[in-house]
This record gives structure tokens, sequence and C-alpha cells, in this order.
């Protein structure tokens, strides 16, 4: 429910941040601001004395995320070409992730290093978080963009569903149900934990999943300039499905970790190909609106789809959860079948 929380609030406020860089036609102010506030929270960590603190600070830290978010993936669209903008966000994909397996493998370390001193890892978090906002502050010139909506009184000013063509609410309704079938990555460590992974090594859980990944984000998007996009997000909701069988069924360490494994590469097909259609889909002067639209619809699903899992968890176990995600991936599936013959339909080429 923390997970599920924090991410919800981080979504909604890319709604917010969107509309606003669009308006002021200025991305990096935001960036920095989301970045900075997620520097701010990691000290709470370490000093934290029960649940509320935790819940506090990883909101807080969800809202800088937010902040940034939409202006930082419309700023991407900004300086690429359409051709090369599958490979852009898989970079983006690729480099994002870096961090996250590089964290938990240096975490593993340190918890070998300071058996169950938890408060001294999450203290050595603070400092890769100053430096990265330094680096924004000082190293990052933002070019001019030359879209300024700032004409309208205030952010969401004018505003309308039909300011988006059809296949954009298409396409919100696909990245809704790709968001119930993946609910938390939390639970990745909770079945790691389950299956009798010692705590030191659960961090191992997010290194697999990450490094896949990672390895997978640049070459999916690459691949996606070249051929179609909509049949490698079918390949990757497969690959979901495949996922969430192995860790509902699965009960050895081997068959866990092939599923984590499988859930890291689903991500690296998906997540930088739906960026990309949503900034082919979305109007020039709304493209950071747009990426805040998707993640609003990504947050609002998102507490339920952690919190039904966590409840499905708590009554029946992993595999109910995992079978239920399986379900929604499933579903996503035939949905993109549906959203690629539309495709077709309208433009054969693509």
């Amino acid at each position: 429910m923390i997970e599920g929380a924090a991410e919800a609030v981080a979504c909604q406020v890319k709604l917010i941040s969107g509309a606003l860089s669009d308006w002021m036609g200025r991305r990096k102010p935001l960036a920095l601001l989301g970045y900075g506030m997620a520097a701010l929270t990691k000290p709470l960590f370490p000093l934290a004395d029960g649940a509320a603190t935790i819940l506090l600070a990883r909101i807080v830290d969800r809202i800088g995320k937010g902040i940034r978010g939409a202006p930082r993936d419309a700023l991407i669209a900004d300086l690429t070409l359409p051709e090369q903008r599958g490979a852009a966000y898989g970079l983006r994909q690729c480099l994002d992730t870096v961090g996250a397996f590089l964290g938990p493998a240096l975490a593993i370390t340190l918890l070998l290093l300071w058996p169950d001193n938890l408060r001294a890892v999450m203290w050595v978090a603070v400092i890769p978080a100053v430096i990265a906002v330094a680096i924004l502050a000082f190293g990052v010139t933002e070019p001019e963009s030359g879209i300024r909506s700032a004409k309208r009184p205030h952010p969401l000013a004018g505003f309308r569903a039909s300011s988006f063509p059809r296949e954009f609410w298409l396409l919100m309704g696909l990245i809704g149900l790709f968001t119930l079938a993946r609910f938390s990555e939390a639970f990745l460590l909770l079945r790691a934990q389950d299956t009798g992974l010692a705590l030191a090594w659960v961090p191992a859980t997010l290194v697999l999943m990450n490094v896949v990944y990672t390895l997978s984000a640049y070459p999916a998007g690459r691949w996606a300039d070249r051929v179609p996009r909509v049949p490698i997000l079918m390949l990757g909701c497969a690959v979901l499905l495949a996922a969430d069988v192995l860790l509902a069924v699965g009960d050895t360490l081997p068959l866990i970790a092939l599923g984590v494994a499988l859930w890291g590469l689903h991500m690296g097909l998906t997540e930088g190909l739906f960026a990309a259609l949503v900034a082919e889909h979305a109007p020039v002067e709304m493209r950071a609106t747009a990426f805040g639209v998707i993640n609003l619809v990504r947050g609002l699903l998102l507490l339920p789809a952690s919190g039904v899992a966590g409840w499905l968890w708590t009554i029946q176990g992993p595999a109910a959860t995992f079978s239920a995600g399986a379900v929604f991936a499933l579903l996503a599936l035939i949905g993109l079948l549906r959203f690629n013959a539309r495709r077709q339909r309208v433009d054969p080429i693509r």
C-alpha cells in the first residue's frame, strides 16, 4: 500500500507538471525541482522510526518524480527526430535503470559489510542523489524549444479530451491494462524472500531485473525505429504473461530468477516504446501534458492494482497475486492486437 500510494501520487503530479511545462515553454526548471525534492527526502529513510515517516518520505520522493517526469520525457521528444525516438527513449530507460541495479548491488555489498544495518546503507544513498542534482543544475543547458502556450491564463485552461486524437486515448487504455498487470516491483522482492532467499541477497532480485531491463531497452528501441512498434509491444506483453506464470507456480530460486529476468525483459520491450507512441500521437504543443495524462492514468490505477495484489497475497498467497497479473497481461495482449489492426487500417506502413 505504501508503494502504491507513493507511485499514485507521483503519477497524478505529472499531469500538472506536464501542463505547466507546456504553458511555460521550459523543461529544466521543473526537472531540477523534481530531482531536488527526491534528494531532500533521502535522509528521512535512515532517520525513520515507523511506517508513517517512510510513507511521508516515499510520497515526497514520488512527488519529485512526478514533477520531473513529464517535462523530461517531452524534452527528449523535442530533441529527437520521429525515426529516432524509439532509440532515444530506449536509451533513457537504459540509463535510468543503470542506477536501479547498481544501487541494489551496492546495498548487497554494504549489507554484507554491515549485517542488518539498513539505516547505514540508506545514508549512503544520499550521496548519489546530491551528485545527480548538481550535474543537472550546473552541467545541463536547456535549448530553446520554440514551444510555448502561455497565452492561456493558466496551465490547464482549455484542456479538453478532444485536444488529443482517438488513437491517443486508445493507447491510454492499453497502458492502463499494462498498469493493472504490472503492479509494484516490491512484490518481486517479496516473492524472492518467500522462496527462501536471505535478507542480504534479496536486493539481488532488483539487480537481476534491472540488468535485463537495461540490456534490452536500447536495442528494443532501435529495433522499434526499423519495424512497426506495436508488434514489439505485443511481444513484451507475452513475455510479461510468461513471467507472471513462472512467478505464480515457481517453487525454486532458479524458476523465480527466470521469472524476474523475464519481468525485466518485458519492461525493456515496452516502456520506451510506449513513450515513443505517446510522443507520436500527441500534439506538439501539448506533448508534456500528454505524458502527464498517461501517467495520471497509471497513477490512478497503480494504487488499487498494488492494493489488490497485496490483498491477494495475504489471503491466497503469491500464486494468486501473479495469476491475477497474468489475466490482465492477457487482456492487454488482446487489446494490442485490436489496436494494431486499427493502425494497419489507418496507415498500413505502420
